[in-house]
């Protein structure tokens, strides 16, 4: 049984609570594909066991919630959190180094780019919080304002394809390329824009 499958097993019988408590734990670094969780809630809105608007409003609390979480733990206990056996999976030092050399690079739009970036979602926020550079209002802003795309996207998606999962299956793979490519040009971009403001800084400093 894929995890699809499960999913949708587990949100018709107990509905919104258990999207939520499901993008909760996804928020946690639990290896559970958020856009496949988010799709599982428009199916079962699709099929009528949800509204489809109320469920992206779960849908929206849910990753916003986990992610704050994430980004208070690293914020209140600082680099203890790191001993934290389940953290510590995640966050390897050689993976807080490489986190926070793009912060440096890009700023505060890594935290826009995380939310498409599960691999590297809870150690960049893990780090935002921890490094204290960046408030909590401006982290919301960055990661809600990348929740807006991305939730919406998932759960209308599997909204309109519950009763075709063979279609819908093909769109979730096509969004999730499209995502990456989309990124891809983000980072070339902010990369561009990196590499000339340093150059600009360099030749004012000579």
């Amino acid at each position: 049984m894929d995890i699809l499958q499960i999913l949708l097993d587990l949100f018709t019988g107990y509905g919104y609570l258990a999207v939520f408590l499901v993008l909760l734990v996804c928020g946690f670094g639990v290896p559970i594909p958020e856009d496949i969780t988010l799709v599982a809630g428009g199916i079962i809105s699709g099929l009528g066991y949800t509204n489809v608007h109320w469920m992206f409003v779960v849908g929206m609390a849910g990753v916003l919630v986990g992610d704050g979480i994430m980004f208070f733990a690293g914020r209140f206990f600082g680099h203890r959190v790191l001993r934290f056996r389940p953290i510590a999976k995640v966050m390897t030092p050689a993976r807080f180094e490489a986190v926070q050399e793009k912060f440096a690079k890009y700023g505060n739009w890594v935290l826009f780019v995380a939310r498409f970036l599960p691999g590297l979602r809870t150690p960049i926020f893990l780090t935002a919080g921890l490094t204290r550079r960046i408030p909590y209002w401006r982290f919301l802003l960055m990661d809600g304002f990348a929740a807006l795309i991305s939730v919406p996207i998932w759960v209308y998606l599997g909204y309109l394809g519950a009763s075709n999962h063979q279609w819908l299956m093909a769109m979730v793979h096509r969004g999730q390329a499209g995502i990456l490519i989309v990124l891809g040009v983000l980072a070339l971009v902010l990369t561009v824009v990196w590499w000339r403001k340093r150059r600009a800084a360099q030749q004012q400093s000579s």
